[in-house]
C-alpha cells in the first residue's frame, strides 16, 4: 500500500514539470508510505510521477517506484496489491519476452502485463489497485482504479495539465489548484454522508470511478471507459443451498488465503460479529503461529452502545489468537477530530472513522503492517435488519396505485407536520416512480435538505434531487441485471455508491493514516460475483439475515456468535454530544454559517439542538472540513 501522484503537462501549454513540484505533492502523503519515496520526470519535463512506499511485497530496493520496464518506455506509480501476481509472472516468464529486475514484485508484473496485453491486462488482475502508467511510445497517461473501488484515485484538469494522486491533499499542493466547494456535491453529501463519484466536494477535483480507466493523450484529450461490472461474471449456480454454501466457503477461503500473502506481519480486526470472526477463523487455518487480532470498545457506560469485546475475546480464544484491545474515551474522540478531518480529505459522515482509526493504530503499535477487515459482507449477504424493513416497504409501494394518490398523500403528510420524516420521503419517491431504497446510509431527506440550504443555494440548485446521482446506477442495473429483484437492486446500488464512496474510503483513509494496509476478503471481485449469483430468495430465506453466509460458516464460527443479533461497529455519538463535543460543534457551525452562504443558520441551530447525534455529526464534519481545506 502506498501513496501515488503524478502530472501530465499538455503539449498545447507552457507548463513544465519540475522535481520539486512532484515531490511536494508526493510528500503531502508521507503517512501512506513511510518506508521510501521516489520521483521521476521525463526528459521533456512534460510528465512527472511520484511515489511514497509502504513496503509489503518484496521489501528490497528492486520494488521501489516509480518503476520502468526494460527500455524505459513504460513508467508506473502504483498503490495496492495484485494477489495473483505470482501466477501472472509465471505466465509472462513463459513467453520469454520480458527481463525481470525483481524477485517477486507485483509492481513489475503490472508493467510487463501491460506490455504483453495492453489495457486488457486489467481483466487478469485479482486485487485492489490504483495506478498511473505513462506510455512514452504512445505519449499516453493511463489512470486505473480497481473493480470495487477499494483504492482511491483523484485527478484534476487545470492550467494546461492533469494532476492525480491517492489523496486530495496532494493535489492541493499545486498553488494553482482552486479551493472551492462544489455545491451540487454538497447537496448529495447531505443525502449520502459522502460525495457520489465522479465528483468530490472540491469544485474541479474528480475521483476516478471504480472499474474504470482514464486515458489522457499528450494534447489533453481524455477518454474514459468502464472495464468491468459485476454482471459480467454473474452466472447461474447449480445445486441446492448446501452446494451454494460450500461454494461460498471455498471461495471465501481462497480470498482470505490470498490476502495473507505479505513479507510483513498481517493481522485481523475482530469485533466478535460473524464477518470478522469468519476472517479470523479462516486466517488461522494452517498458521504455525497465532494470528494477531485487534478489537476496540468504549470506556464507560453508554445507554445506546454496548461493547462487543466479550464476543471478540471468545472468538480470539477459539482460534488461539494473540489478542489486543483498546478502550476509546470521550476525550479521545474530541482530540482526534481535527486529525480525522485532515485524513478524510473530504467529509466522510460516518462516525465509525473514530474507532476505525484507533483500532488501526492499535494494530500498528503492535508491529502489524497489514490487517484484514470484514467490509462488504452485509451488502452481499443482507446483514442489515433495516434491509428487511426496506423490502417490505418496497413491496407495499409496488402495489398498483395511481401516482396522483401518492402525491396527495405527500401533501397531506406535509400539512400535518410530517415533512421532516422518512415516511414522506419514501412516499415522495414512490410517487415519482423511483425505488424507495437509494443507499444503506442516508442522512437528511429531500425536504430536510431544502430547509437546511440557504435561500441563495436553493435558487442555484433549482430542482436538483439526489436521484440525479443514483440514476446512472439504476440505468446500468435495469439494462444489465439478469434478475432484477429489489434485493439485487439494494446490493447493487450499495456496491456502486455506499461501499466505494463511504465504507471503503473510511477504511483507506483511517488505516493509511497510521501507515497500515487494510485488506477486504469479502470484496474479492470473484467472491462478489459469486454472491450476486445467489438467488435473492435464498439470501433472505426464513427472513434470516445472512442466511447463506451463516450456513456456510456453521462449524467454523461458534453458533452463539452466528446467531447473536447484529450490533455493528458503532459509536455512542448521541451521548457524546451531551458533553463538550456539543459546545465545540455549535461554535464550529456558527462560524461556518456566518462565513459562508451555504446553510440556513436557524435550521442548523434547530438540528444541533433537537436532531439525533448522527445528524449533528454530519454537519460538524462538513464545517470542520470547510475550515481545514477551504477557509
Amino acid at each position: 500500500m502506498c501513496g501515488i501522484n503524478g502530472v501530465l503537462a499538455f503539449s498545447t501549454g507552457d507548463f513544465r514539470v519540475t522535481p520539486s513540484y512532484v515531490t511536494c505533492m508526493r510528500d503531502a502523503m508521507r503517512h501512506r508510505g513511510p518506508d521510501g519515496a521516489g520521483t521521476w520526470i521525463d526528459d521533456a519535463c512534460r510528465v512527472g510521477l511520484g511515489h511514497r512506499r509502504l513496503s509489503i511485497i518484496d521489501l528490497s530496493a528492486a520494488g521501489s517506484q516509480p518503476m520502468s520496464n526494460e527500455d524505459g518506455s513504460l513508467w508506473l506509480t502504483y498503490n495496492g496489491e495484485i494477489y495473483n501476481h505470482r501466477e501472472l509472472r509465471a505466465e509472462l516468464e513463459e513467453s520469454g519476452r520480458h527481463r525481470w529486475k525483481s524477485h517477486h514484485c507485483d509492481t513489475e508484473v503490472i508493467l510487463h502485463a501491460f506490455e504483453e496485453w495492453g489495457i486488457d491486462c486489467l481483466s487478469r488482475f485479482r486485487g485492489m489497485f490504483a495506478f498511473g502508467l505513462w506510455d512514452a511510445r504512445a505519449r499516453q497517461l493511463w489512470l486505473v482504479r480497481d473493480r470495487i473501488g477499494i483504492k482511491p484515485l483523484y485527478y484534476s484538469v487545470h492550467h494546461g495539465r492533469l494532476t492525480f494522486a491517492s489523496e486530495i491533499k496532494a493535489l492541493l499542493k499545486d498553488p494553482e489548484q482552486r479551493r472551492a466547494i462544489d455545491e451540487t456535491a454538497l447537496f448529495h453529501y447531505l443525502s449520502f454522508l459522502a460525495t457520489p463519484g465522479p465528483g468530490t466536494l472540491f469544485d474541479g477535483i474528480s475521483k476516478l470511478a471504480p472499474a474504470t480507466w482514464l486515458r489522457v493523450d499528450a494534447d489533453g484529450t481524455l477518454i474514459q471507459r468502464r472495464y468491468w461490472d459485476v454482471w459480467d461474471d454473474v452466472a447461474a449456480i447449480d445445486g441446492g443451498e448446501d452446494r451454494i454454501a460450500e461454494r461460498v466457503l471455498a471461495e471465501l477461503r481462497t480470498a482470505v488465503r490470498l490476502r495473507k500473502v505479505s513479507d510483513v506481519p498481517v493481522g485481523v480486526f475482530l469485533s466478535g460479529g460473524i464477518d470478522s470472526s469468519t476472517n479470523a477463523a479462516l486466517f488461522s487455518e494452517g498458521e504455525s503461529s497465532p494470528v494477531k487480532t485487534f478489537s476496540i470498545g468504549y470506556a464507560g457506560a453508554y445507554r445506546t452502545y454496548r461493547n462487543e469485546l466479550a464476543y471478540a475475546r471468545e472468538m480470539a480464544m477459539r482460534v488461539g489468537a494473540d489478542h489486543h484491545e483498546y478502550l476509546i474515551t470521550a476525550g479521545d474522540v474530541v482530540l482526534f477530530l481535527p486529525h480525522m478531518v485532515q485524513l478524510q480529505d473530504e467529509p466522510i459522515g460516518d462516525p465509525v472513522c473514530v474507532p476505525l482509526f484507533y483500532v488501526s493504530k492499535l494494530a500498528r503499535d503492535h508491529g502489524v503492517v497489514v490487517c484484514q477487515l470484514g467490509e462488504g459482507a452485509d451488502e452481499l449477504f443482507i446483514g442489515y435488519p433495516s434491509w428487511i424493513e426496506a423490502l417490505k416497504r418496497q413491496r407495499w409501494n409496488d402495489v398498483p396505485m395511481p401516482s396522483t394518490m401518492k402525491s396527495i398523500g405527500c401533501g397531506a403528510l406535509a400539512a400535518l407536520g410530517y415533512d421532516r420524516t422518512v415516511h414522506l420521503e419514501w412516499l415522495r419517491r414512490g410517487s415519482r416512480g423511483e425505488p424507495l431504497f437509494w443507499s444503506g446510509a442516508e442522512a437528511f431527506t429531500h425536504l430536510e435538505k431544502r430547509r437546511l440550504l440557504s435561500p441563495r443555494l436553493l435558487r442555484s440548485l433549482g430542482n436538483l434531487t439526489s436521484w440525479d446521482a443514483i440514476r446512472p446506477i439504476r440505468e446500468r442495473f435495469d439494462s444489465r441485471a439478469p434478475e432484477r429483484t429489489n434485493l439485487n437492486w439494494m446490493s447493487y446500488v450499495d456496491l456502486n455508491l455506499r461501499l466505494p464512496e463511504l465504507l471503503l474510503m473510511r477504511v483507506d483513509k483511517m488505516t493509511m493514516g497510521v501507515s497500515l494496509e487494510g485488506r477486504v476478503p469479502f470484496l474479492d471481485h470473484r467472491f462478489v460475483s459469486l454472491a450476486f449469483s445467489i438467488p435473492s430468495a435464498l439470501k433472505t430465506k426464513n427472513h434470516t439475515l445472512k442466511y447463506v453466509l451463516k450456513k456456510a460458516v456453521d462449524g467454523i464460527v461458534p453458533k452463539k456468535l452466528i446467531e447473536r443479533p447484529k450490533q455493528g461497529f458503532g459509536v455512542p455519538v448521541t451521548e457524546l454530544f451531551e458533553g463538550p463535543l456539543q459546545r465545540m460543534a455549535e461554535a464550529e457551525l456558527q462560524r461556518f454559517c456566518a462565513e459562508t452562504d451555504l446553510l440556513d443558520a436557524d435550521e442548523v441551530a434547530r438540528v444541533m439542538q433537537t436532531a439525533d447525534g448522527s445528524k449533528r455529526w454530519y454537519l460538524l464534519n462538513l464545517a470542520m472540513w470547510w475550515r481545514t481545506f477551504i477557509a
